[in-house]
């Protein structure tokens, strides 16, 4: 069962494909996510709110009314990467099937991370 799909996750690198590529690395990011699976009423929320204060991000965790969670993260870039990675695995609570992602420039709308 796949747990990563999104435009960061499969684009080949290359010059074709640089718009694609994302920001350059040591900028802050902005990553969305949507997490799909089961991951309301499990304490997804709580959890992910941990994990980017723990990595210094800011943004925010939202339940979707569909069953998903959306994740909207700004910082350093390898911090956001860490997010991302720690959403698709198994260390999250309930069970996330995928994870639908895109990297952009942070807009630097946030201060402090905290959920909806």
């Amino acid at each position: 069962m796949a747990r990563h799909a999104g435009p960061s996750s499969g684009a080949p690198e290359g010059p074709d494909n640089d718009a694609a590529a994302g920001p350059p690395e040591g900028d802050a990011v902005r990553l969305e996510a949507r997490v799909f699976g089961m991951v309301q009423g499990v304490g997804f929320r709580f959890w992910t709110m941990g994990k980017a204060e723990e990595l210094g991000l800011g943004g925010e965790v939202t339940n979707l009314g569909d069953g998903s969670v959306a994740v909207v993260a700004e910082g350093p870039e390898p911090q956001v990467r860490a997010l991302l990675d720690w959403l698709n695995s198994r260390n999250t609570p309930g069970r996330v099937e995928r994870v639908e992602d895109s990297l952009s420039v942070a807009q630097g709308n946030f201060r402090g991370f905290r959920a909806r």
